[in-house]
C-alpha cells in the first residue's frame, strides 16, 4: 500500500487477482476466499488497478449512494468494455444508450419483440431442437435492431450480417470471457474493427433506403439520422452507424442472458411453467426477477474521480481517486439471509422483496440495482421477458436436453450469467 491508498488502510488481499489480469479458476469463487479471510471489507490490486471491495450492509448501502460524479458507475462501466471494444465506438457518440428509455421508444420496441417472436416461431418451425441461449440472443438482436437499425435491418441478409458482427464485437466479452482479453489486445482488435466495419456497411444502406423526408424524429433510428444530417456523407455514415452499434451492445446481451435463465427456471418448475404459458404476466414478472437475481455475476463497480468516504459501519475510509470501489451481487443475492439460494417467485411483489425482515439491509439483495442506480432498462427488461416467456411457452411445449442444471462461465465477473455449455431444448408446437 502507498501514499495514494485509502485511509485507513483496508486489509489487502494478497494473492487475489481478477480474470483480466491473472489466471483465476472461478472469478465468484476468489472475491468469496478473499471475503472469508478478510472480512467484509478488503483491498486487491489487480493490475495495474485497485479495488475497495466492500460486503457489510452499510458499506453497501454507502456505495449505492455514491455521487456519480466523484464515484461513477458510466466510468467504471467504460473501462471494463473498453478492454473489448474499439476505442472509436466511444468517441463522438451523439446518441447514447441512456437515450433508450422513453415511453414513445419502449411501446415501439415491444411491438418490435411481438414481430421478432413471429419470425422467431417462424425460423423455429413445428418441432426441433435449439440451443436455448442461442435462441433468446437471436430474438433480442432481431427486436433491437428492427427497433434502431433501420428499414430492412431485422430481416433477410441484412440481419444475419448484423448477427454475426455483432457476435465478433459483443462488448459482454469484456466480463463474460475475461481471461481472453488479453489476447484482444495483442491481436489489436483486429476482429472487432473488422466486425464494425461490416456494421457500417449494412447500416449504410439502411440509411440510403429511408427518404429524408420519411425520417421520423418519435423513432429512434430517425433520431439518430437526424442528429448527424449536416456532416458530410462519409463522416455522418460512420456516425450513424456507430451509434447504432453501440446502443446495441449495451442494450441487448445482459437482458437475453437473463431470459435464456428465466425460461431455464421455469422448464425446470412445470407448475409455474403452465401459470406463465396461460397468460399470468404479473407472475411471470416475478419469475423473470427472481431468475435475474440468482443468475446475476456482476461486478458493482464506480470509478474513484475524486476522494470520496466509504463508511462501512465499522471504519469510514478516505478513498483517493484512480481506485475502484466494487462490491459482487453473486456473493449477496444468495447469501445475505436463509433460503435465497432457491429459485422462488413469491418472494417478490412487485419490483420488491415482499419480505425483508431478515435482511440486514434490503439493499444487499438485488436484481436491477438500487436508487439512482438501478438500470433504466428494468420495467421495459421486465415487460420483455414476460412477452416472450408467455408466447414461447404457449406455443411450444419444450423439453430441456440437461442432465444437472446448467453452470455459469467460471470466469466472469460482470452482468447477467451465461452458460458455460450449450443448453439444447427439443421442442413440438402445442
Amino acid at each position: 500500500m502507498s501514499a495514494n491508498d485509502p485511509v485507513p488502510a483496508p486489509p489487502l488481499a494478497v494473492g487475489t487477482g481478477l480474470p483480466w489480469d491473472v489466471c483465476v479458476d472461478d472469478a465468484v469463487a476468489a472475491i468469496a476466499s478473499a471475503r472469508a479471510r478478510h472480512g467484509d471489507t478488503f483491498a486487491v490490486a489487480s493490475g495495474n488497478d485497485n479495488y475497495l471491495f466492500t460486503f457489510s450492509p452499510a458499506g453497501v448501502e454507502a456505495f449505492y449512494r455514491l455521487p456519480e460524479d466523484k464515484a461513477s458507475k458510466g466510468v467504471a462501466d467504460y473501462l471494463m468494455l473498453r478492454r473489448k471494444l474499439p476505442d472509436e465506438i466511444f468517441d463522438g457518440r451523439r446518441l447514447l444508450p441512456t437515450s433508450l428509455f422513453r415511453r414513445d421508444d419502449v411501446a415501439s420496441y415491444l411491438k418490435n419483440l411481438d414481430c421478432a417472436l413471429t419470425e422467431t416461431v417462424a425460423e423455429l418451425g413445428p418441432d426441433g431442437t435449439v440451443d436455448l441461449f442461442g435462441l433468446t440472443r437471436r430474438l433480442g438482436h432481431r427486436m433491437g435492431l428492427a427497433s434502431w437499425a433501420g428499414p430492412g435491418s431485422a430481416q433477410g441478409t441484412p440481419f444475419d450480417r448484423l448477427v454475426a458482427a455483432f457476435e465478433t464485437l459483443d462488448g459482454s466479452d469484456a466480463f463474460v470471457h475475461p481471461d481472453s482479453m488479453a489476447a484482444v489486445a495483442a491481436g489489436g482488435k483486429q476482429a472487432e474493427r473488422a466486425a464494425l466495419d461490416e456494421i457500417v456497411a449494412v447500416i449504410e444502406t439502411a440509411v440510403h433506403a429511408t427518404a429524408s423526408d420519411q425520417v421520423d424524429e418519435s423513432d429512434l433510428f430517425g433520431r439518430i439520422v437526424r442528429a448527424w444530417s449536416q456532416e458530410p456523407d462519409d463522416v455522418r455514415m460512420r456516425g450513424i452507424a456507430l451509434d447504432v452499434a453501440l446502443i446495441h451492445i449495451a442494450s441487448m446481451s445482459n437482458l437475453m442472458a437473463a431470459l435464456g435463465w428465466a425460461l431455464v427456471d421455469l422448464l425446470e418448475h412445470p407448475d409455474e411453467q403452465k401459470r406463465v404459458a396461460s397468460g399470468d404476466s404479473e407472475f411471470a414478472q416475478r419469475c423473470a426477477l427472481e431468475s435475474t437475481r440468482l443468475a446475476q455475476r456482476s461486478i458493482m463497480s464506480r470509478a474513484v474521480l475524486a476522494p470520496v468516504d466509504l463508511d462501512t459501519g465499522d471504519v469510514i475510509y478516505r478513498v483517493p481517486a484512480g481506485w475502484t470501489i466494487a462490491t459482487l451481487l453473486p456473493l449477496l443475492n444468495t447469501s445475505a439471509a436463509p433460503g435465497l439460494r432457491t429459485w422462488d417467485p413469491d418472494r417478490w411483489q412487485r419490483h420488491r422483496l415482499a419480505d425483508t425482515a431478515a435482511l440486514p439491509s434490503p439493499m444487499l439483495v438485488t436484481a436491477f440495482g438500487h436508487g439512482k442506480h438501478s438500470c433504466p432498462a428494468q420495467p421495459f427488461s421486465l415487460a420483455a421477458m414476460s412477452v416472450a416467456m408467455t408466447r414461447l411457452l404457449n406455443i411450444y411445449e419444450m423439453t430441456p436436453g440437461w442432465t444437472s442444471y446448467p453452470k455459469p462461465v467460471p470466469a466472469q465477473i460482470g452482468g447477467v450469467a451465461r452458460s458455460v455449455d450449450p443448453c439444447p431444448v427439443s421442442y413440438v408446437r402445442r
